[in-house]
């Protein structure tokens, strides 16, 4: 049966230009012509169109265009690639959420404040997280942690809560995490502020990363029913 571009948009909430444009993009299948030259599609396209809004959610614009171009271009190996690298950036990120709780789960608890101390140098911050001061330095460099500097002495400074941001990124450095996700992780520690104010922000990350999958798996059980449909079947 002959599909019209506003059928497939009808059951979408699409416009009709949208689908055009993915049949440009190459999310559809080359359209068929009428007589007169309008487009006619059908239910291999219909599919195609399902396809593609069910991977939006969790792979993102870009990558589900790519993934449908590369079946349409006959690559599946190539779409079946881009799938596998959406679920290796799930993984990955799901393991740093489970770096960041398990930094806070070690970090120890901040130590009395001392009158005159909210600033530390860099010789007593190393000595207490057991580095040497090349390595905050470093750290320094990587975007870790940037400390102030005494306005007579030019030293580095560190105040309390750039310290146990530090501890944190000696826990995580110890788990294995390079410089760069370290950075990374700390930037989303603090955006949401001290540690104890971080969980909330830790189960909200959880609960994004479980729809994500959960997207994840829908998308890919929608190109499944695509792949499996033959190329020419229209009904």
């Amino acid at each position: 049966m002959a599909l019209r571009p506003i059928d497939l948009a009808r059951e979408h909430g699409l416009s009709t230009q949208a689908v055009r444009n993915y049949e440009e993009a190459g999310i559809l299948p080359p359209a068929d012509r009428s007589p007169h030259g309008y487009r006619q599609y059908g239910e291999r396209h219909a599919a195609a169109l399902r396809a593609f809004l069910a991977l939006l959610p969790g792979h993102g614009h870009r990558a589900a265009t790519a993934i449908l171009s590369a079946v349409n271009g006959g690559e599946p190996d190539v779409a079946l690639r881009l799938i596998d690298e959406g679920h290796a950036l799930l993984a990955e990120d799901r393991r740093t959420l489970d770096a960041v709780r398990t930094a806070l789960e070690h970090l120890p608890s901040p130590r009395p404040a001392v009158a005159g101390a909210e600033f530390t140098s860099i010789g007593p911050v190393a000595h207490r997280l057991g580095l040497r001061p090349a390595t905050l330095r470093a750290w320094e460099r990587a975007g870790l942690v940037t400390p102030s500097r005494d306005t007579r002495t030019g030293y580095r400074t560190y105040t309390s809560d750039q310290v146990r941001e530090l501890l944190i990124a000696e826990q995580l450095r110890r788990g294995g995490h390079g410089l760069a996700r370290t950075a990374e992780i700390l930037h989303r520690l603090r955006t949401a502020g001290r540690p104890d104010a971080v969980r909330p922000t830790l189960t909200a990350w959880h609960e994004r990363l479980t729809a994500r999958g959960r997207a994840l798996l829908s998308g890919a059980a929608a190109l499944h029913s695509y792949l499996d449909r033959p190329e020419g079947a229209q009904t």
